[in-house]
């Protein structure tokens, strides 16, 4: 090597550096704004069936858009995911029955209690294939869904958790009254998808993004696919146990369809309807599922055949989620305005 060549390769590389700071600010200024517009809702309609509606989807929609983690960015389609709903659910309405501790610290020891077998649970699992995957976590579920149904004394059994939860006011907040349990509701809904959207955008995303194209490329460059892959787990189920606590709340108690397969198999078709491309697709998704399930089941009594026909249409007509085929149709529309110009 010769001493021009020694002095060049000693000299640091001139790497552009991207600022992410400006698209952060700019995530937290629409949270800000999605979270007022949320809490004017009651003031400007006052109906507490739209309250009711919007807390479901504050649970469902963090469920759902923690699942997108898994199945959109990373490329794991989990069928049990459900069970840290459920887990959400049960954990915190026990704790408020037997402890009667204040709600935030029965929120903080719900998570850590779910942290703990997520890490369990996920250590096991994301070792597996993707289809071995999918069905060992929902034999999870199924094995947690089993231990609720059986252990009667602790959580009621098929009747779920009974005598409702209390609910203390704390720092001026009385979640017993249903505007504050609203607030509260939106509160948790838009700080988990801020949190989310953060984490989609970060470096980690960007990494599980690569372990989802091509896992085996990922590792020959250094990445620990393995820990990355229990890092979204872990933090996937978290944010799904904060949707099982604002239903918990909602329903004042927990019942064990909660952990059920079928909880799982909602957030797959939240995500189908939504779309898995798109951050808001989830949310997009629960919307419209909540929607079609209050309506369809007013109509008619077959609401299986509806939803199986609107799953059949978005399968096969659009091959894509809602969201998916909007963004998709604006790109679209914009390269041929594009190609026209002079």
């Amino acid at each position: 090597m010769t001493e021009l060549q020694a002095g060049q390769s000693t000299q640091p590389l001139d790497v552009t550096r991207i600022d992410a700071r400006p698209q952060r600010y700019r995530d937290v200024l629409i949270a800000l704004v999605a979270f007022v517009l949320l809490a004017l809702l009651p003031f400007i309609f006052g109906s507490k069936q739209l309250l009711d509606f919007v807390i479901r989807c504050a649970a469902y929609g963090l469920f759902a858009t923690s699942l997108n983690l898994l199945v959109g960015y990373t490329g794991l389609i989990s069928f049990g995911h459900g069970m840290f709903f459920g887990l959400g659910a049960y954990g915190f309405g026990l704790m408020m029955q037997k402890t009667g501790v204040p709600i935030p610290v029965a929120f903080v020891a719900t998570l850590a209690m779910t942290l703990v077998v997520a890490v369990v649970i996920g250590a096991i699992c994301v070792r597996l294939k993707e289809i071995y995957f999918a069905f060992v976590t929902l034999a999870f579920q199924m094995l947690i869904h089993s231990t609720i149904l059986s252990w009667q004394s602790l959580t009621g059994g098929d009747q779920g958790l009974r005598g409702g939860i209390p609910r203390p006011p704390f720092l001026g907040i009385d979640l017993s009254n249903h505007l504050h349990l609203y607030i509260t509701s939106c509160a948790l809904l838009v700080i988990g998808l801020l949190l989310m959207r953060q984490i989609a955008q970060s470096p980690f995303g960007y990494t599980l993004r690569m372990i989802r194209d091509n896992a085996t490329r990922a590792s020959f460059i250094g990445i620990d696919v393995w820990r990355a892959k229990l890092t979204i787990f872990v933090l996937a189920a978290l944010f799904a146990a904060t949707g099982g606590i604002i239903m918990a709340l909602f329903v004042s108690g927990a019942y064990p369809e909660f952990a059920y397969w079928t909880i799982s198999g909602e957030g797959i078709f939240i995500n189908m309807l939504g779309g898995v491309t798109t951050f808001l697709g989830p949310m997009v998704g629960t919307v419209l599922l909540l929607i079609l399930n209050d309506t369809v089941t007013r109509l008619t009594e077959y609401h299986g055949i509806v939803l199986g026909i609107v799953i059949l249409f978005f399968a096969i007509g659009l091959r894509k989620g809602l969201m998916d085929f909007v963004v998709e149709w604006f790109a679209q529309r914009r390269g041929e305005a594009g190609e026209r110009a002079p």
